[in-house]
């Protein structure tokens, strides 16, 4: 238990000091200016071949790579994990789910277009690593057709995103290095991830410090792009899941568990778990968006914290006295604190959209693994 809350106060104190620093010295906009001129010199080389591929388009590649763009897309995700957790593959459901938002996390923090979804190699591939772990004393053949199948994939969607204009030849194979080099860390401490969301051991207070730090360590892009909220997104679901099955783990995450097309798990009774699940965690998630939209203005507003809104609440403004430095004597020191905090991580005000978007992901993704289990458990599914 020693060892454990000394690693992850160490972890916090090096987010802290990471987000001090590059605010300090702006690092991002630094290396931004380095890296830039390059990246934009490769992707104007490319657009020859881009324009060669797309002279061959027609009606049926269309349908194709628009199909399979949908796989990689955050609706998919959204949809296919739950799913995946209410079959009782809890441990995979629950590494897929920590890798897409790792990946989505990292992919964002230096990607080139704001637009690549970087889970597309990392969740196919882990994918196809679980399975064929599950077949390791089959033949070999089976492992061989998986493994192409797999690849595949990835390349028709890699080729799909060319086609039909989404991402530069550059975006491409950054994506498939970074893919494959983070596939390969993963791989060497998944377990051990596995091992402490299931121990108890101050798992949900660290997560949460540790959501709420990423949400500050992610770097400010140039323009205004929906990076942003994928990751925010991403972070909040890690973060439901995580305190979730942590909570649960012994009554419905377990190895144990009843799987579909077991005796325990037939598909009739899985189909009304996913009848009876998807309108719980949406009207869940719908709750979640109406109470944090009441909440964090609220709260913010208490605390003197000069916020800002651009697509939950589009009517909210800056308070006129955060914005012409006239502070009441109430909530002077809580706004001079707040403000040079803005100050320093170089930023007029906070967007409230982010805690929004990030509790509204957290409670759909808390519903799936802790509340809507328990009404399954209830409901004899």
């Amino acid at each position: 238990m020693e060892g454990s809350g000394t690693w992850q106060g160490l972890t916090l104190v090096s987010i802290v000091t990471w987000i001090c620093l590059s605010s300090y010295l702006r690092l991002t906009q630094k290396v931004r200016s380095l890296v830039q001129p390059w990246v934009a010199r490769q992707v104007v080389g490319g657009v020859p071949l881009i324009l060669e591929i797309q002279k061959h388009q027609s009606g049926v590649l269309d349908a194709l790579f628009s199909g399979l763009s949908c796989v990689v897309s955050v609706p998919f995700y959204t949809a296919f994990l739950p799913l995946l957790f209410w079959s009782g593959h809890g441990r995979l459901a629950r590494q897929m789910t920590l890798l897409i938002a790792f990946c989505d996390y990292l992919g964002n923090c230096i990607k080139i277009d704001p637009t690549v979804d970087n889970g597309i190699i990392l969740c196919y591939l882990y994918l196809l690593h679980y399975v064929l772990s599950s077949f390791e004393h089959e033949e070999s053949s089976i492992q061989y057709y998986g493994f192409a199948f797999a690849c595949l994939l990835v390349a028709l969607i890699a080729f799909g995103r060319i086609y039909l204009g989404m991402h530069s030849v550059v975006d491409i194979i950054a994506g498939l290095a970074i893919g494959v080099l983070t596939l390969g860390l993963w791989l060497t401490v998944n377990e051990n991830i596995d091992d402490f969301i299931t121990s108890k051991q101050n798992v949900s207070s660290f997560w949460t410090a540790l959501s709420f730090l990423l949400l500050f360590a992610y770097p400010t892009p140039e323009n205004p792009t929906p990076s942003y909220e994928y990751h925010t997104a991403f972070t909040g679901v890690a973060l439901g899941i995580v305190t979730g099955v942590q909570q649960t783990y012994s009554q419905f995450h377990h190895e144990g568990a009843p799987r579909i097309f077991s005796p325990e798990l037939p598909v009739t009774a899985y189909i009304g778990r996913v009848m009876v699940g998807i309108p719980t965690i949406l009207l869940v998630k719908f709750c979640s968006k109406s109470l944090a939209k009441w909440i964090l203005p609220t709260v913010s507003n208490t605390l003197g914290i000069p916020i800002r809104s651009t697509t939950y609440i589009p009517k909210l403004k800056l308070d006129k006295g955060y914005a012409n430095g006239k502070n009441t004597d109430e909530t002077k020191n809580s706004v001079g604190y707040s403000q040079k905090m803005c100050e320093f991580l170089n930023q007029d005000s906070f967007d409230i959209d982010t805690g929004i978007r990030f509790l509204q992901y957290a409670g759909l993704a808390w519903s799936v693994v802790d509340l809507v289990p328990s009404m399954f458990s209830y409901l004899n599914l």
